[in-house]
């Protein structure tokens, strides 16, 4: 087994979300701030660990009023939790290049474990001779389960802001020399 340590490239990797908004449309967003590190062999990820940080201030659905709501104490608290964590537990594999990634993600000082479904989508080396993965990653998690409760009701019934949060993950890393 060779293990290998992957750095992931922020200006090849995209971290999404998406939400309910008035319980019948879905409102999509963005952090572009990402560090992450893999380490494992890519040929075998069942035994790899995946470690993230992801500057909350970076949030981005195109529209900067609801940025600012969202970095404001009603949901993220970007002033008093500036990032969000991930770090696996568990690696499964489920398939010839997908897992499931089991780890503890924090956001606003409240940790709970998330499983992510992974695809190792290939790897090979950049015009450069750098050696590079990719992955994606999907899941969901329900944002009251980490402290972001807030929500209006509305006048038809239902509320503003979905409970459930789906994720994407699209990741490209390049091998270092650390």
């Amino acid at each position: 087994m060779s293990v290998t340590t992957w750095k992931v490239d922020p200006t090849h990797t995209s971290v999404e979300f998406s939400v309910r908004h008035m319980m019948f449309a879905t409102v999509k967003g963005r952090f572009s701030g990402v560090d992450a590190v893999i380490k494992g062999d890519p040929n075998d990820l069942t035994t790899a660990t995946f470690e993230a940080t992801i500057d909350v201030n970076t949030i981005d659905t195109r529209e900067p009023q609801r940025d600012a709501h969202l970095k404001s104490p009603d949901f993220f608290d970007a002033e008093k939790y500036p990032t969000i964590k991930f770090r696996s537990t568990q690696v499964t594999r489920t398939g010839e290049n997908t897992y499931k990634v089991t780890g503890d993600l924090t956001i606003r000082d409240v940790t709970r474990p998330v499983t992510l479904d992974v695809e190792f989508t290939g790897q090979g080396k950049d015009p450069w001779g750098n050696q590079r993965i990719g992955l994606t990653a999907k899941g969901s998690v329900n944002r009251k389960d980490f402290g972001l409760t807030w929500n209006v009701p509305l006048e038809a019934g239902g509320v503003l802001v979905g409970e459930k949060v789906d994720i994407t993950i699209d990741a490209e890393a390049v091998a270092s020399n650390e």
